[in-house]
């Protein structure tokens, strides 16, 4: 999907950061797409991202799962790439996953919950515009939501 497109996106990011933009129109962007596609439909990113858990999201799994954190750790956590600590990962994806389908989506982590990060996210869409090229990739949010932007900035 978003691969071919590659070279032309990273384009888009320099024209992006060498123009005034107004976040007002990025977000109202983001959300047409986002209310058109339904994640769980895809769950393309569960199979090719790493989840970085923070405390809370341990916390919040753990009583979900009503197991004790440190179980939580032991059983469906690993260390990712970066030395952080991760859900872990089978050649399928996350641990969680079945077919398109997240085990604990009422639980899910924070950064899941909010993910692609168009809607949700620090700081300004442009300044997070480093993060789309790849996630175009696979998101079908993303993907849609740059073609969008790309007309929008009259950069096509």
């Amino acid at each position: 999907m978003g691969e071919k497109n590659r070279a032309e996106n990273l384009r888009f990011r320099k024209y992006l950061k060498s123009h005034e933009w107004v976040e007002r129109q990025f977000r109202h962007a983001a959300e047409e797409v986002h209310d058109q596609i339904d994640c769980r439909e895809c769950a393309e990113c569960c199979r090719v991202t790493e989840v970085q858990l923070a405390e809370r999201d341990v916390e919040h799994l753990a009583k979900f799962l009503r197991i004790k954190p440190a179980a939580f750790v032991e059983q469906y956590t690993m260390e990712g790439s970066d030395g952080e600590l991760i859900l872990k990962r089978s050649e399928k994806g996350c641990v969680f996953l079945d077919g398109n389908e997240c085990m604990v989506y009422e639980a899910r982590p924070g950064n899941c919950e909010k993910f692609p990060h168009l809607l949700k996210g620090s700081g300004s869409i442009p300044s997070r515009m480093w993060q789309f090229v790849d996630r175009a990739t696979y998101c079908p949010i993303v993907y849609n939501w740059l073609e969008m932007v790309k007309g929008l900035t009259k950069f096509r």
